[in-house]
Parts: structure tokens; C-alpha cells; sequence
């Protein structure tokens, strides 16, 4: 899907993509092209030394190849073998090649739909003066003065100085609701190339020509010049020892078969080929062609769910995470206090409450307010009523007076906080009942907030506001701390509303009433125990905290310092968001250990399966061993290194879809593993080399 924008330069409608990492075909054919053109580049031995094991195997597959022109030079004959082994060892580095290239493949598609969005619009810069210029984009600097009106594209990253305007941001987000932006608070990050929907604005550029929000995107969308993390280091360097023990262990197979065939006299004596094929089948070149297609594929999950993750070494964080972090208001709360009930004082029926709380709300255009209407309408039954005609007079709600209200056939009708109430109730001639003030007390204990009903000097009783719990945060906080995780609810409240939205809502613990100040110091204390945490945020005040936490989700709708300070910005601003990041951490750590896992495993069984057949004629006592009955020791090695090569193209689809995760503790996790990629990878071998080996005797290519 895409939405449309107006190009103000060309006037031109310019689609754009509706998400930016709208998810595509694994097998788009598009990205299989591109994939396979790149396969070829990469056969580069400057940029595949970056790959250990596979350079390995690409010097063997030139060492064979040279051997075998040398030998057809000399006229040697039955050049059919090595022909077969030097092929097959160049597919093993082309689809190893081929499983990177893919995985880089869909980042660049990805980041080419991304800049064809980019335009070099006009802006409006101010002079001294209150004078204004129009110039290119190109032009503007940080620190740089623009007006934006209605119908304009944003030419650059900024905050918004004056004004406030509607925004449309789906450019970025993909989201075609638009939203606020406007001068002071947190909402005054705007976004080079978004547009202005209505209303003016004057935004202070903060960012350069080639250094805005988007170009970042394009580059980090990329992945091309993805740094390795830290665990997939100390993997590589693990694969990396085991090739050279490997090597050194099929080096020194040489001289002992000289050796054995002189003492013994009989036997063969393997020759380079079927020595640098051994070496391949044995090696962990499925994990070294599949490594780092898994951590690009990562980092791709993540830009699916609308969140630009700033380096890979973020998202395998958010997988090792121990605390999360959660904000009250908008995460765990639907964001705004809702009216869940009336509780009329004694004397007063429940329908006489209902009526003037809703006559008194229809002037209060706050989210509480409207709560109070809705909740009558859909309890009570009371609709909206003609009132104009009795000559009513609205009072609308104002945060000086803290009430709003109708005067209405001599009826003064309020509604508000109960402080308020009471004085307009003794102002008015009447007593505040007791009832009044325990009812009051009890929801404040509750964690909710009172709201007072008056009908002059009648008080009539209390309205029940209270923060709402998402459907389904329990269960998700639940699922939480199946993975392992606390769960950590900030909220600015009192201790009492605290703990009750927290008992709700199911995390386990809360920090009440919290400064910045002291979410540094919780992170750095939960990090000084040993302990990983990610938090969202979107506010300035939220970005120490951001910048100290190991995963820090910055709201796309946040200010320039927030999205500055966090790892990772939510181009949705949804920050619940962080429990799917979590899991696609979690997810990219599974699937790299799942597959190295099944790497190893194949290794110790194509060792078993192939050694016996290849040396039975040097060691007769190995053929015992030869469980398979392969057809020669020539279709062993043959079979072997085909099944090496086809099973990383087979696995493609797994490094970049990734293991499915499903929430439990690591023990549960370590099992599975073992089970399905343990003993898979062990037992898959001995069928697939099987098979080859059968085709290959009645093709008679061995």
C-alpha cells in the first residue's frame, strides 16, 4: 500500500511506501535477483577474509580448481571427480554468499523505497527582521529558522519554536492519522519530509543537509556496514578455532596415509581434493554461511514492526534484557482516567446522579469529561437531549475553577473536583454530607480519582475516574516474566494509585512517584547488580535515562533528545512496542543458536558418515564403521560435500524468518534446541548423504 504527497517544488503527487519496512515475498524476485548479482561480488577474497570459514573454503575450492587445470593441461585423465568436488566447493561459497546477500538484499530494497521519498522541497527561511527567503533545502543549516503552513513539506529535522499544526507523518510512520506538533512540551520534535496538514508553525532546524532523520534511516536500513556484536564475535571466533583444529587435523592425514600405504602396501593415498574436501564437510561452514544473514534478518524483524534500530548490537541487547522498564501513562494505562462508575449519596437515586452528571460534562471537552457522557449514554440509557431551546447556559470546563456545568431551567448544575464541588455546594447554601467524604477517600485509597456532582446546594454524589489497564497487559506481563523478565511500571503517581494500577496490570514491582533523576539511578542500580534494562521514553526528561539504559526505545513523537539518546526510535510511538522488540531479540539469539547448534551436530555426523568410506581401503578395520554402505569412497566425499552446499541454501529461509519464538525459561528453551536442531542436525546427514550418494553410483558421476 502507499499514500500520496504533494512534491511543492514540482506539484507533483510522489507515492510512497506505506510502512517503512513493509514486510515482502522471502522470495521476492526482485531481492532473489539483486541477491544473486551480489553473490558473485562477494567472491571477492578482500571481502570474504571478513567471513573466516568461508574464505577457507573459497581457497580451497581455487586450489582444487587450479590443480585440476594444471592436470587437464598435463592430459592426465579421470578429471571427472576433482571437476565435481571444485565445482560443488564454489556453490558452498556462492550460497553462502547468497544467504548474506539476501538478507542485505531486502535492507536495500527497503532503503531504496525510502529515498525515492526524499525531495529537495522549498523552504521559507527566516530573516533578521521577521523577513523571509525562499531556498532549497539543500541550503538550510542547523540552527536555521522556517515557516511552515498548511499544505508545505517540512524541508528538514527540527522543533517546533511557534505555533501548533496538524502533521502528517505517514511518510514516516506509514500511520495516516495525523498528529499535533507544536512549540514547548514534548510533542515539538517535527521530521524532515513530513507535511503540514493545517495551521502554521516556525520550526528551528537541528539537523544538516545529509544528516536528518531519513538519511539515517536509509543508511542504517541498509545493513550493508553492519557491525558485528559483541556475541556474534566471540562466535565467529569459535567457528574460527574449530575450522583451524579442523585443518591441522586433515593436514597431518597425509603424511600418516603415506605412511600406512608404504608399511601396509596396499591402499590409497588421498589426493588434495578429496583432502580439502574433508576439510569442508567438517568445518562449520552451514553456521559461517548463515552468521551473518541472521543478525541482518534481526535487524530487518525489527524494522517490519516500525522501529529503526540503531545498530544490530541493540536488538541482540533487547534479547538479553532482564528489566524492562514500562511508563504508566500510555503503556500499561490507556492514557487517560475514564469514568467506570456514579455513586449517588443518600437520598439521591442513581438516574437523578446520571442525568445532571451528564448535563454538567456536556461543556467538558476533556478526555474525562467525555468519559462521563459516554458512560451515562451506555449505562443508563440517557442519549443526547434538545436543550438548546430551554435557553441553558454552558460552563465550560476550565483548569482555574476545575468544574464545568449548565445553568438550566434555574438549576445550577456542576461537576468537578471535589474540592471544588464542596465550596461551590457551601457557596450555595448547603453541607457536604459525610458519606460524601468517605465515598471520596475510598477511590483516592483505590487508586482512583474522585469527581463531585451538584445540583446547587445539593450535593448529589461522587463519579469514579479511574486509569484504565490495556486489555491484555496482564497476560502480556505474564508472558514477560515467562521469558524472564521483571517488569518495572514508572509512574509520576502516589504510592496508593501506585500499587493499585500495578496489582491490576500484573508487573512486578513499581517506582512511584519518579523524577528523572531517579530513573537514572534505578537503571544504573538494576545495571550495577548485573542486570540488562531496557525503557521507552519520549520526553527531554526522559533521556538520561535512555541514554544509560541498554535498550532504550525512543518515541517517534518524542522530542530531538530523546530519539538522540535511546537506541532504538518506535516510528509508530506505540510504547508497548518494546515487548515485540524484546521478543525479536530474543528471537534473533534463538535462531543463532539454533543454527549453530544444528551446524555442529551435522559436522560430528557427516564425520562418522564419510571417514570410514574414504579410508577403508587404507584401514580395512574402518569399514565396520561404514554403517551406510556407501557406494565408494569417492560418491562418499562427493555426496558429502553436495549435501554440505544444498543444506545452507536450505536453511536460507529459516536465518531469515527465524526461529519461532514462544515465551518460556531458558532451560525450556536449551531443551528444545537440543532436541529439534541437536538431533536433527545429527540425523539429517546420514539420509541426505544417503540418497546422494545412491544417485550419484546410478547417474555413475562417482
Amino acid at each position: 500500500m502507499t499514500v500520496t504527497m504533494q512534491d511543492p517544488k514540482t506539484d507533483e503527487t510522489v507515492l510512497i511506501p506505506k510502512r517503512l519496512a513493509k514486510a515482502r515475498p522471502l522470495l521476492d524476485p526482485s531481492i532473489v535477483r539483486r541477491a544473486l548479482k551480489d553473490s558473485l561480488l562477494k567472491l571477492n577474497p578482500v571481502t570474504l577474509a571478513k567471513n573466516p570459514v568461508i574464505f577457507v573454503v573459497e581457497i580451497g575450492a581455487a586450489v582444487t580448481s587450479v590443480l585440476l587445470v594444471r592436470d587437464a593441461i598435463r592430459g592426465e585423465s579421470g578429471l571427472g571427480f576433482p571437476f565435481q568436488i571444485a565445482l560443488w566447493l564454489w556453490f558452498t561459497v556462492l550460497f553462502a554468499n547468497f544467504a548474506e546477500a539476501m538478507a542485505e538484499a531486502r535492507g536495500k530494497a527497503q532503503a531504496d523505497s525510502l529515498r525515492k521519498t526524499r525531495t529537495d522541497s522549498m523552504a521559507r527561511r527566516v530573516l533578521s527582521g521577521g523577513r523571509t527567503e525562499l531556498v532549497p533545502a539543500s541550503r538550510l543549516r542547523a540552527g536555521d529558522l522556517v515557516e511552515c503552513q498548511a499544505g508545505e513539506i517540512i524541508p528538514g529535522d527540527g522543533d517546533v519554536v511557534d505555533g501548533i499544526a496538524t502533521v502528517d507523518e505517514s511518510v514516516i510512520t506509514g500511520e495516516s492519522a495525523p498528529v499535533i506538533r507544536e512549540s514547548g512540551g514534548d510533542r515539538s520534535a517535527v521530521t524532515g519530509g513530513t507535511k503540514v496538514l493545517s495551521d502554521h508553525i516556525t520550526v528551528r532546524i537541528t539537523s544538516n543537509p545529509g544528516e536528518t532523520f531519513l538519511d539515517r534511516m536509509i543508511a542504517l536500513v541498509e545493513g550493508a556496514e553492519r557491525q558485528k556484536t559483541p556475541n556474534e564475535i566471540a562466535l565467529n571466533i569459535l567457528i574460527s578455532g574449530l575450522t583451524l583444529i579442523f585443518l591441522l587435523a586433515v593436514v597431518t592425514l597425509q603424511p600418516f596415509a603415506v605412511y600406512s600405504v608404504a608399511a601396509a602396501g596396499a591402499g590409497h593415498v588421498p589426493t588434495v581434493a578429496v583432502l580439502i574436501a574433508l576439510l569442508v564437510c567438517l568445518i562449520p561452514t552451514t553456521i559461517g554461511g548463515l552468521l551473518s544473514a541472521i543478525g541482518i534478518a534481526g535487524m530487518d524483524r525489527v524494522m517490519q514492526h516500525n522501529v529503526l534500530a540503531m545498530s544490530g548490537r541493540a536488538v541482540e541487547a533487547s534479547g538479553d534484557v532482564n528489566t524492562l522498564l514500562l511508563d504508566k501513562t500510555g503503556t500499561i494505562t490507556l492514557g487517560n482516567r475514564q469514568a467506570v462508575e456514579l455513586i449517588p449519596v443518600e437520598g439521591v437515586t442513581e438516574m437523578e446522579m446520571a442525568n445532571a452528571a451528564q448535563l454538567s460534562s456536556l461543556a467538558d471537552e476533556t478526555p474525562e469529561g467525555r468519559s462521563v457522557v459516554v458512560l451515562v449514554k451506555e449505562k443508563y440509557g440517557l442519549r443526547s437531549r434538545e436543550i438548546a431551546e430551554q435557553h441553558a447556559r454552558f460552563v465550560p470546563f476550565s483548569a482555574y475553577t476545575r468544574m464545568s456545568g449548565v445553568d438550566i431551567d434555574g438549576r445550577r448544575l456542576r461537576k468537578g473536583a471535589t474540592e471544588a464541588i464542596a465550596n461551590f455546594v457551601q457557596q450555595e447554601g448547603g453541607s457536604v454530607p459525610a458519606s460524601f467524604l468517605e465515598v471520596s477517600d475510598r477511590i483516592a485509597r483505590a487508586g482512583g480519582t474522585p469527581l463531585a456532582v451538584a445540583d446547587g446546594p445539593r450535593l448529589l454524589g461522587v463519579i469514579h475516574l479511574k486509569d484504565i489497564v490495556k486489555g491484555g497487559m496482564r497476560q502480556r506481563i505474564a508472558q514477560l516474566r515467562a521469558m524472564g523478565i521483571r517488569s518495572v511500571m514508572i509512574t509520576g503517581d502516589n504510592p496508593l494509585t501506585a500499587a493499585a494500577i500495578a496489582s491490576e496490570a500484573g508487573v512486578d514491582d513499581f517506582l512511584a512517584q519518579a523524577t528523572p533523576k531517579d530513573k537514572l539511578e534505578f537503571i544504573k542500580r538494576e545495571q550495577g547488580e548485573g542486570r540488562l534494562v531496557a525503557m521507552t521514553g519520549d520526553g527531554t526528561n526522559d533521556a538520561p535515562a535512555l541514554a544509560q539504559a541498554d535498550v532504550g526505545l525512543a518515541m517517534n513523537t518524542g522530542t530531538t533528545a530523546a530519539k538522540e539518546a535511546g537506541n532504538m526510535v518506535d516510528l509508530d510511538s506505540n510504547p508497548t512496542k518494546l515487548i515485540e522488540v524484546v521478543a525479536i531479540g530474543k528471537q534473533l539469539l534463538i535462531t543463532r543458536g539454533a543454527l549453530t547448534t544444528f551446524s555442529i551436530a551435522n559436522d560430528v555426523a557427516k564425520y562418522f558418515a564419510i571417514i570410514p568410506a574414504m579410508f577403508a581401503a587404507t584401514y580395512p578395520a574402518l569399514d565396520r564403521l561404514n554403517i551406510m554402505r556407501l557406494h565408494s569412497p569417492q560418491s562418499a566425499v562427493l555426496a558429502a560435500v553436495i549435501f554440505n552446499a544444498l543444506i545452507i541454501i536450505a536453511l536460507v529461509p529459516l536465518a531469515l524468518r527465524g526461529v519461532k519464538y514462544q515465551p518460556r525459561d531458558a532451560a525450556g528453551l536449551l531443551r528444545r534446541n537440543l532436541l529439534v536442531y541437536g538431533v536433527g542436525g545429527l540425523l539429517a546427514p546420514f539420509p541426505g548423504i544417503w540418497v546422494l550418494d545412491r544417485l550419484l553410483a546410478v547417474l555413475k558421476l562417482a
